[in-house]
């Protein structure tokens, strides 16, 4: 795949994905595409060599890989993880809002939100709804409304005087969004709204809506920005550019070797849950593909955790350590944290730039202020679940955590070519 193929597929595939159900999908699609074979927890696998699989949970989050031609536990894997969801404002189970004939919906905070950036955007709605088909059995629908649906306005400055010096959003009283006007009288409930997308899209007939998990998104697409087109603009960076990254790598990898892409959902939440890295989603898979080789398998295997880095802002240097200061456009980030917030050791480091230096492909570290917290990514959660050694790296971005997000044009596509070529390795060690 090509620089300029490899990024204008990946603005292709932030568009198609609002929604960790709709990442998923788009990543079962296009596996299939690639001839990979769905699995079913639920029924027995048998696995033959040289053969591409994969395996979903809750919709939500992925486990691809390919078996290669060898033993795995003498082999072991070749695996890159990444994470779904991303910080967003999802809807309440009884969201209805009727206020001066405005029809809102309430909303929950999901993830470390960076709230200002939500007013005064054009919004959409996405994600997974649970319906009572005409059938009487119980269906899983994905919906997106794919244009813009509601609006959050900002408080005119006329009315708040201080807002460029001491704003402050309170999550309960801000941000519900306007979806539209409605007569007084006017009984339209969200549920019916959502029937009528349900019947837009699939055709299908919702009897009843029983349940959903619905997010508000950016309605403005991925788009390449700067007087030299060399940055990319977009929702859900953070981290579904690393989802795809991983995504390519494996499909073009040459199948010899045991490799594995792992996405989980609810990373930003902390990740405990049966599909989150803290749960055995990951660990369940590798039961069922290594056996009693597990053990050995893991211990010749190497987890690459690809989640995005802090790039150095020029407008606030002084947040980074002056010689951690990773750039857009001049490689992938590795970041290390003695304290184990990231997964990062001289080893697994080792790996990653050797593979880097004989593409000829740069790369950079970041290690945070001494005087600052540390993030976290999946990177510790898997090396604890599975004893695997594991690196932490990923692409430098602005905007982490906002409705819109900044990268350079350069380094998703280095990562994905280092990536391909350790996915790929015939020894990892």
């Amino acid at each position: 795949m090509e620089h300029a193929e490899f990024n204008k597929d990946l603005l292709k595939f932030l568009n198609a994905s609002p929604t960790p159900w709709h990442a998923v999908a788009t990543m079962e699609s296009r596996l299939a595409a690639a001839g990979f074979h769905a699995l079913n927890e639920r029924d027995d696998w048998e696995l033959k060599p040289g053969t591409g699989y994969y395996v979903t949970r809750n919709g939500s989050s992925i486990v691809a890989f390919r078996t290669g031609n060898g033993d795995v536990s003498a082999s072991g894997i070749r695996m890159v993880g990444a994470h779904t969801d991303s910080p967003c404002l999802k809807v309440k189970p009884n969201p209805e809002l009727r206020r001066k004939g405005f029809f809102q919906l309430g909303v929950e905070v999901y993830g470390g939100v960076l709230l200002n950036p939500w007013f005064d955007r054009d919004l959409s709605l996405a994600g997974r709804v649970t319906y009572l088909g005409e059938d009487g059995e119980v269906h899983d629908t994905l919906v997106d409304f794919r244009k813009a649906v509601a609006f959050i306005p900002s408080l005119a400055i006329h009315l708040d005087r201080e807002a460029n010096s001491s704003r402050t959003v309170n999550a309960q009283t801000d941000l519900p969004p306007v979806m539209m006007q409605v007569p007084d009288g006017d009984t339209t409930s969200f549920h019916d709204l959502l029937q009528r997308q349900i019947s837009e899209e699939s055709g299908e007939k919702a009897r009843k809506i029983l349940g959903y998990e619905l997010s508000f998104y950016d309605a403005s697409g991925a788009a390449f920005v700067g007087l030299r087109d060399e940055f990319i603009a977009s929702a859900r960076l953070d981290n579904l550019l690393s989802c795809y990254i991983g995504l390519q790598a494996l499909l073009n990898t040459s199948g010899d070797e045991a490799a594995l892409l792992v996405c989980n959902d609810h990373e930003e939440v902390g990740s405990v849950s049966a599909e989150g890295a803290q749960g055995p989603f990951l660990s369940a898979v590798l039961d069922r593909w290594c056996g009693t080789g597990k053990a050995k398998a893991i211990a010749g295997s190497m987890m690459v955790s690809a989640d995005n880095a802090h790039g150095i802002h020029p407008n606030y240097m002084d947040k980074h350590d002056e010689n951690h200061g990773p750039l857009l456009n001049s490689g992938p980030v590795i970041k290390v944290n003695h304290n184990q917030r990231y997964a990062t050791n001289s080893r697994s480091a080792a790996v990653y730039r050797h593979i880097s230096d004989e593409l000829g492909l740069p790369h950079q570290t970041f290690v945070v202020r001494s005087d600052m917290g540390c993030g976290s990514t999946i990177g510790p959660l898997t090396a604890g679940n599975l004893g695997v050694t594991t690196l932490d790296i990923g692409v430098p971005q602005f905007g982490m955590h906002s409705i819109r997000e900044l990268i350079g044009t350069e380094d998703g596509y280095t990562l994905f070519r280092v990536l391909t070529e350790f996915m790929q390795r015939k020894k990892i060690f």
